[in-house]
C-alpha cells in the first residue's frame, strides 16, 4: 500500500490563507466602488430615515407613557 503523506499542518495553514488572500484581491478587484457624490447622498438617507424613525418611537413612547399613567391614576 502506499500512502501519501500530508503536508505539515503549519505548511497547508500558510497555503489556506495564501489562497484566501489571493481569492480576497481578485474579488475586490471586481468591486464598483461608490462615488463620493453616492456616499454622501446615501449617508444622508440614512441619517434623515434614523431621525423619522428616532421621533416616531419617541412619539409612541410618550404616548404609550401617557395612556399608562392614565390607567394608573
Amino acid at each position: 500500500m502506499s500512502e501519501t503523506k500530508k503536508a505539515n499542518i503549519f505548511v497547508r495553514a500558510t497555503k489556506a490563507i495564501g489562497g484566501y488572500f489571493r481569492e480576497l484581491k481578485s474579488e475586490l478587484k471586481k468591486v464598483t466602488w461608490p462615488s463620493f457624490k453616492q456616499i454622501r447622498n446615501n449617508t444622508g438617507v440614512v441619517i434623515t430615515a434614523i431621525i423619522v424613525v428616532a421621533a416616531i418611537v419617541a412619539l409612541l413612547d410618550f404616548a404609550f407613557q401617557y395612556i399608562f399613567g392614565l390607567f394608573l391614576k
